[in-house]
């Protein structure tokens, strides 16, 4: 059975149709239906119902893509073993938080990228959990607290958040002095999250409450500064906005608790050689240049 035919196949599944899984393999919509066609030929029966949509997986096919993708993976992981080492070859896909990852990640990317000439690498930045097995991703580099996940984590450094808000906002609204004041205020939030303090060795947790809400910090810094309400901001969106005045630290009793960076990648048993360098060169980058600040989920 054709390598190349398992992995269009388990393309196509994640991707749900020809045409997305013809651009990510980077090859034509129909070479893809000609791999398709004779993959199913070879095991005589129909893995995928084409759609005006796309394509949708048959019963069969659910129960082939978890064979069919751990092949390719197996596959992927012994051509990994017999090269030189330090050899990448093949495509990296990686999710990254848009706030930070265009600014902070991507140099670390980039170098990744110049020490292993044939690796391709693509980076999805999105500030969205996003699935990493539909979605047909080696890993991702997320911010904030760990929650509880059959993906597997490797933290690679520590990130601090602050909370501000613009003295307009003080004057008007007065500054929370505790957790619990802060429910009384307008906070501005990326989406339902719980914000997180220590009081000594105790964390306390609290789910604030505000009409502002956007999908990165960059826009959360905007309203912060605009009056809109308090936010919990990752300290290198706003150091210079603390200097000029412009935002005020409230809130200093009780600090934010400290997250984390981590690389998550979907469960198996190893890291493909990829995933652990990269995680290597994040680890090495934390360790040597700057403590990145946190953004909560």
């Amino acid at each position: 059975m054709d390598i190349e035919e398992l992995q269009t196949f388990v393309e196509v599944a994640e991707t749900g149709g020809i045409s997305q899984a013809a651009r990510r393999l980077g090859v034509s919509k129909s070479i893809v239906s000609r791999r398709l066609f004779r993959l199913e030929s070879e095991l005589g029966i129909q893995l995928l119902a084409r759609t005006t949509r796309g394509a949708a997986l048959t019963e069969a096919g659910v129960t082939f893509r978890a064979y069919a993708a751990r092949a390719c993976a197996e596959i992927e992981l012994a051509k990994e073993t017999i090269l030189p080492a330090g050899d990448l070859r093949g495509r990296l896909r990686i999710s990254a938080p848009v706030s930070f990852g265009s600014t902070h990640f991507t140099p670390v990317i980039a170098e990744m990228a110049r020490r292993h000439p044939h690796l391709h690498i693509h980076t999805c930045y999105s500030d969205h959990v996003v699935d990493l097995i539909a979605g047909g991703y080696d890993c991702a580099i997320r911010l904030g607290y760990l929650e509880d996940s059959s993906l597997i984590a490797r933290r690679v450094g520590t990130v601090h958040g602050t909370v501000v808000a613009s003295p307009d906002y003080i004057r008007a609204h007065g500054a929370p002095e505790t957790p619990e004041e802060l429910l009384a205020h307008q906070a501005l939030l990326q989406g339902t999250e719980a914000w997180q303090f220590m009081d000594g060795n105790k964390i306390i947790t609290v789910r604030p409450q505000g009409r502002f809400k956007a999908d990165n910090g960059t826009a959360l810094v905007a309203a912060a500064i605009a009056g809109l309400g308090i936010g919990m901001l990752p300290s290198g969106l706003i150091d210079e906005y603390l200097v000029s005045g412009a935002l005020v630290s409230v809130m200093t009793r009780y600090p934010v608790r400290p997250g984390g960076a981590y690389v998550i990648r979907p469960p198996g048993q190893h890291p493909v050689q990829k995933v652990r360098l990269l995680t290597e060169l994040l680890i090495e980058y934390f360790d040597n240049n700057l403590h990145f600040p946190e953004i909560s989920h």
